[in-house]
């Protein structure tokens, strides 16, 4: 068997790169399309590392809500089906933390940086405290 770098240090090599190499030599259309590389590498970068623990978290939570197993993807169909059809609403025992939950994991993929979900971290780390 060979040893591999891991996916995660293979996506972070690309981004510094273009971070520290190619970003610093280029101007103009070039420059920006190396910033929306590097910035989607970062995404990918936080996805590698934050998915697979959220994803076994959300899928517990899932599992909570409707009463039985499935994949991610599966349970997710069907809680949206559930909410759709009005059969599960915020007043439904643990939804609304669930979509909160989800929705704080998406956001420190997508958007770290974004002020609102900073904000919604340090009030949940306080009320944690």
């Amino acid at each position: 068997m060979q040893d591999q770098p891991a996916a995660h240090d293979l996506v972070t090599a690309v981004r510094e790169f273009l971070e520290k190499v190619a970003m610093p030599k280029l101007e103009g259309h070039d420059a920006f399309h190396a910033r929306v590389a590097a910035n989607a590498l970062a995404i990918v970068e936080r996805e590698l590392a934050i998915a697979p623990m959220d994803n076994a978290a959300e899928l517990t939570r899932l599992t909570g809500l409707l009463g039985h197993d499935g994949d991610l993807v599966e349970l997710n169909e069907e809680l949206c089906a559930e909410i759709r059809a009005g059969r599960m609403t915020l007043e439904t025992p643990h939804l609304a933390d669930h979509l909160w939950a989800t929705t704080l994991t998406k956001l420190s993929i997508d958007q770290p940086r974004y002020a609102a979900y900073k904000r919604a971290i340090e009030s949940t780390a306080s009320l944690d405290a």
